[in-house]
């Protein structure tokens, strides 16, 4: 088998792969980490398709300018893939958006799309730089969170993808720029398109660990998946650190201070939050604790007249920017909405009680 037959095994197979793969996972269930999986998938085959060094090999006329375009938009799809694996919590908003959207215009436009005079424009070094951005942050996000990652293979696994990830862009953009946009050999083809799938298939198995998940956890939150724990000597102690000592509403909480309290092994802490309670990550956790406490003071018209910051800060939130963000996830409108809702609800039962 020589390299050009190689070659398109490689990228044939990837392709078919890939589409099979985003096809199966979306059709199980399309939650956050799936449907990121689909455009990615697409956009990647777009990028394989066109990516040859046999011009004879690459896709010519419609389908080819297609090819083209999906690939331009394939960095921004990983980017917000990769962040949904690593948080299944994970919503691209504010600046993860804008800079997505941005990218995908800029790369549109660096295409053609917009008109022949933006294309071939020195946009494609405008991409590089945001493609810096973008990984430089997901390289922040996975070692910042690392600590209170409760799946144990991914939390080992996130020093590793940053090396790998970083690894691959730098080949990557010291070929663009040592030996221009254009240059291109086939061994370097080959081994940029077998670097991408196998990239992919880590990331499928790494997502693959939510399988850890109970099912009866997708629309259940805070107290009443704390009901589901188990009676048990540790399960009992965690309610009791929630319901009771109220832990959660301490901001600096972390998880190694959580364990402390438990009187367990960080594994079995671990193991407990994950495999019962159904959570990925110490924070969303805490998070959804600290919403449960936001929602009955938010509620409460004694608590009326308080400022959103001392709701924030007495639920546990270390900032109100944190609490408007996570409310605005959870509940899908603002705090204060959610307040005039429940307390505009309050007020017409006291009214229909009273007039009977």
């Amino acid at each position: 088998m020589n390299l050009l037959q190689f070659d398109i095994i490689v990228r044939v197979a990837g392709a078919t792969l890939l589409l099979v793969a985003a096809v199966t996972l979306w059709r199980r269930e399309p939650r956050a980490d799936r449907r990121f999986f689909a455009p990615f998938a697409v956009c990647l085959c777009g990028y394989l398709a066109g990516n040859a060094a046999d011009p004879g090999l690459r896709l010519t006329g419609e389908i080819g300018r297609l090819a083209v375009l999906l690939s331009g938009l394939t960095a921004v799809f990983l980017w917000w893939f990769c962040l949904s694996v690593f948080d299944w919590a994970f919503r691209p908003r504010g600046p993860v958006l804008g800079l997505g959207l941005a990218w995908l215009v800029v790369a549109l436009a660096d295409r053609g799309v917009f008109g022949a005079g933006l294309e071939g424009k020195g946009l494609s070094w405008l991409l590089i730089a945001m493609g810096v951005v973008m990984m430089g942050h997901l390289a922040w996000r996975l070692y910042r969170d690392r600590a209170g990652d409760l799946l144990d293979r991914r939390r080992r696994s996130r020093l590793a993808f940053v090396v790998v990830l970083a690894g691959l862009l730098i080949v990557d953009m010291a070929a663009d720029v040592l030996l221009g946009l254009e240059w291109t050999s086939q061994a370097y083809v080959i081994a940029q398109n077998t670097a991408c799938l196998a990239f992919s298939a880590w990331l499928l198995v790494l997502a693959g660990d939510r399988r850890q998940q109970p099912a009866w956890t997708r629309d259940v939150e805070g107290s009443d998946r704390l009901a589901a724990v188990t009676g048990d000597e540790l399960g009992g102690r965690l309610r009791r650190l929630i319901e009771v000592e109220k832990v959660h509403l301490d901001p600096s909480l972390d998880l190694a201070a959580f364990v402390r309290a438990m009187g367990a092994s960080e594994r079995a802490v671990r193991a407990l939050i994950n495999r019962q309670l159904g959570y990925d990550h110490f924070r969303t956790f805490l998070n959804a604790q600290r919403m449960e406490e936001a929602r009955r003071l938010l509620a409460d018209p004694a608590r009326r007249k308080d400022k959103l910051i001392v709701i924030a800060m007495d639920s546990g939130f270390a900032s109100l920017a944190s609490f408007n963000r996570v409310f605005q996830m959870t509940e899908g409108m603002t705090p204060s909405a959610y307040r005039r809702a429940r307390l505009s609800a309050g007020g017409e039962l006291l009214d229909d009680v009273a007039g009977f």
